[in-house]
């Protein structure tokens, strides 16, 4: 376990999956959900090569079939240990014979996190080394407890608040794929208070047409919360598991979706796929400030 820690915070990553798994202030409040597996199992795993769930957890690629469950297999790799620092760490996945069995392309994923007074700092970086173009996805899943303080009811006294303030596309999910030509439009202007049952449909996602976003978790009888920024992802999803009424929140910044309904199986037309060209390099930058 990797420990990160400055004046305010102390931070917790697993190199199994390069999971952040704690951040605690210096009165001993936890922030990072503390993955009980009657309601989820994990805290904040990386997904990687897909977002979301494939099509019959299938796809084709290059004549071949290949079979993936949801998320992808990021986050049950074990991470090597690059470098770290007191408040800096990276950690580092390279295609292996175990995921070319699963997914045919070289890469490095390189997770880094830095903390920067009350603000943790993560970057995703990808990197082709190969000629040929590396199709993927990739996102973050961050669980934060609800409420942040100890009480009863505390779910509902909470909100979420994106800035900018606006109407935002929402890309509805039939679970567990998503249907973009089913969009519609969810009005942002004012804080969204939470309710377990606006989870009914899986996760409220968010079209943010790579634009700088960030979105606060708050609760209005105390001064506690988190807001996670996001520099250029097209998505980020707001989720917390339906019908189980779960103390946590998970405010997710996607660099692609789930499959569509209507998915042909082919990952070269999967929909919000990156394509990274050869010997070049991606990075999926977002910070989450804790108060």
């Amino acid at each position: 376990m990797i420990t990160l820690k400055n004046q305010y915070l102390t931070v917790l990553i697993n190199e199994l999956g390069a999971e952040l798994t704690s951040v605690k202030d210096t009165d001993g409040l936890e922030y990072i959900w503390q993955a009980d597996p009657t309601y989820w199992k994990r805290h904040a795993p990386i997904l990687f090569p897909i977002v979301g769930r494939l099509k019959d957890n299938q796809y084709e690629y290059d004549g071949q079939t290949y079979e993936m469950t949801q998320h992808g297999f990021a986050r049950d790799n074990q991470f090597k240990v690059e470098s770290q620092l007191p408040t800096k760490a990276s950690l580092l996945l390279r295609s292996n014979d175990k995921t070319l069995a699963k997914y045919p392309f070289k890469f490095e994923l390189r997770i880094i996190y830095e903390l920067v007074d009350h603000q943790l700092n993560v970057s995703l970086n990808v990197i082709n080394p190969a000629q040929d173009t590396l199709l993927f996805s990739i996102g973050a899943h961050p669980g934060f407890n609800v409420p942040l303080v100890k009480g009863e009811g505390a779910f509902g006294d909470s909100f979420v608040r994106v800035a900018p303030k606006k109407a935002y596309t929402q890309i509805p999910l039939k679970p567990p794929y998503s249907d973009p030509d089913d969009s519609k439009t969810i009005d942002l202007t004012k804080p969204l208070s939470l309710d377990h049952d606006m989870f009914n449909s899986d996760a409220i996602v968010l079209n943010l047409d790579r634009r700088e976003t960030t979105v606060m978790l708050a609760n209005a009888n105390n001064d506690h919360g988190v807001s996670l920024t996001v520099e250029n992802a097209p998505y980020v999803g707001i989720w917390s598991p339906y019908p189980k009424k779960a103390p946590f929140v998970c405010i997710e910044p996607w660099w692609g979706v789930a499959d569509t309904v209507n998915s042909d199986g082919q990952l070269t037309d999967k929909f919000a796929i990156n394509k990274l060209e050869g010997r070049h390099a991606f990075a999926g930058k977002y910070s989450i400030s804790f108060f």
